[in-house]
């Protein structure tokens, strides 16, 4: 498998925004440099993502194992009632609008490629695999580049809360949509840095960046966030 966009001899985008570039290496010395390693096939990884949007990692991965025990295969599943599907995937939450979503993006695939296979889109030019992908039922930008950087390796960047909260407070971006963030926000981090991006900023939004009381004080970003001084605005001391 090529995953060259991911690696370190990818080539970055010119002109990327030098508090880009602070963001990166300053999370970098906090996290380290993750390496990338596929997560799952295509197809699983598309179902994972759909099961989880909007429930925690925990319920997620329960409601995807249930799954793949309950029918041993993605071909069953398409085959299956949705029904069938929302009772495996019941503790997951949000069974019954995820699981008919489930069925139609596996019937989507099949209808049009004849088979159960994603592989194809490693091959295809970026916003082409983002595009097949966006065409299947409930699968939009942030479930698109899940699939694309989780299990091929391509430097799309998926945009989730945290990433998007981030982003804001740090003045990566404006009053967007998180939709329109995908974007903007993939055209801002150079290929080669994408993955490292997203991790590193989930990372951050979950131990220090939180949506309430975020953890300034402690935070690497600081000393370039314009927003720590209304989270805490008695805080004087230099960054450390």
């Amino acid at each position: 498998m090529v995953v060259t966009p991911v690696g370190p001899q990818a080539q970055g985008k010119p002109g990327a925004p030098s508090n880009m570039e602070q963001v990166i290496s300053m999370l970098a010395q906090e996290y380290g440099v993750p390496d990338w390693q596929p997560r799952r096939d295509p197809v699983s990884e598309l179902i994972y993502t759909i099961l989880s949007q909007n429930t925690s990692d925990a319920n997620s991965l329960r409601a995807y194992q249930r799954l793949e025990e309950a029918f041993g295969g993605w071909e069953a599943v398409a085959r299956s009632s949705p029904t069938a599907i929302a009772k495996a995937i019941w503790l997951g939450g949000l069974a019954r609008s995820k699981a008919p979503r489930i069925k139609q993006a596996l019937q989507g695939i099949i209808k049009r490629r004849g088979s159960l296979d994603l592989s194809f889109l490693e091959a295809l030019p970026l916003a082409e695999a983002k595009a097949w992908l966006r065409q299947l039922p409930g699968v939009g930008p942030k479930t698109a580049a899940c699939v694309l950087l989780f299990s091929l390796g391509r430097p799309a960047l998926p945009v989730d809360t945290h990433l998007y909260r981030l982003a804001l407070r740090l003045g990566l971006l404006s009053k967007v949509s998180a939709e329109k963030a995908h974007q903007i926000l993939e055209d801002m981090v150079p290929p080669g840095q994408v993955y490292q991006f997203h991790v590193n900023m989930v990372r951050h939004g979950r131990r220090i960046c939180r949506a309430q009381r975020p953890h300034c004080p402690q935070c690497i970003l600081r000393e370039i966030c314009p927003s720590w001084p209304q989270f805490w605005p008695g805080l004087v001391q230099e960054p450390r």
